[in-house]
């Protein structure tokens, strides 16, 4: 992996619970008409922009589950297989519901391999599970955890098996090199050698969505729709 240039410090930024990201979500989507899709191209866009810039690779798996992160690590294979890169996807299912499933369907319509078990590649991305986590990783996701567990590894949003208020790790669990999480930072980030590196990508919420859980993020992406961070709790995260 690059290291970050000479200098260069992560900002810190506000942590939110998972209950209060599912809020972000629902006022985007309700609220503002800000839809799914719209934000899981954001964070595929943003999450081959990091891959690129931060490892170079030359081949790329995506371990992709069912939910709205698993159609954001669709989404950047496309991306990636669209800048040259060699790419393969591992879904937990051939079949998803909703936009996660467009997402797989426009990747089966561009070529892009499906392989059963990962294969060897330069860089692996981490989007089985996200902030919805509930108990431990189970089934085909535990199974694509534990065959990457030598890899090097992009996770999107929060590693797989990392609980995102802060709690236990469950196991399996990926150990990423880093993280692009979104919105803001999970508080189960704050502090999480597992993440590795953390950067923050743009989904486009506004800052005053925040508002209503007394967090003000402030105006962080003026240069760039990915930056370096640090997570830090905020006054309205649960007592750890």
């Amino acid at each position: 992996m690059k290291l970050p240039p000479a200098g260069e410090q992560p900002i810190p930024v506000p942590s939110i619970s998972a209950a209060e990201m599912r809020e972000v979500d629902r006022i985007m989507i309700e609220d503002l008409g800000i839809t799914l899709g719209m934000m899981m191209e954001n964070a595929g866009r943003s999450l081959a922009d990091l891959a690129i810039s931060e490892f170079s690779p030359t081949t790329v798996t995506v371990l992709a589950g069912k939910g709205g992160n698993g159609g954001g690590g669709l989404a950047a294979a496309r991306h990636l297989f669209n800048r040259g890169i060699s790419v393969a996807v591992c879904p937990v299912d051939q079949q998803m519901p909703g936009v996660p499933g467009q997402q797989l369907d426009i990747v089966r319509a561009l070529g892009i391999p499906f392989d059963e078990n990962p294969p060897p590649a330069d860089l692996v991305i981490d989007a089985l599970v996200g902030y919805s986590l509930s108990g431990p990783p189970r089934g085909r996701v535990a199974e694509l955890i534990r065959a990457t567990e030598t890899a090097t590894i992009l996770a999107l949003d929060i590693p797989s098996g990392l609980d995102p208020d802060g709690g236990p790790a469950r196991q399996p669990a990926v150990a990423a090199e880093a993280t692009m999480t979104l919105a803001l930072p999970k508080l189960g980030l704050v502090g999480a050698s597992a993440a590795g590196a953390l950067f923050l990508a743009d989904i486009s919420v506004p800052r005053f969505v925040y508002a209503a859980f007394g967090v003000d993020p402030g105006p962080l992406f003026t240069k760039n729709r990915v930056i370096r961070v640090e997570a830090q709790p905020s006054a309205s995260s649960p007592t750890r």
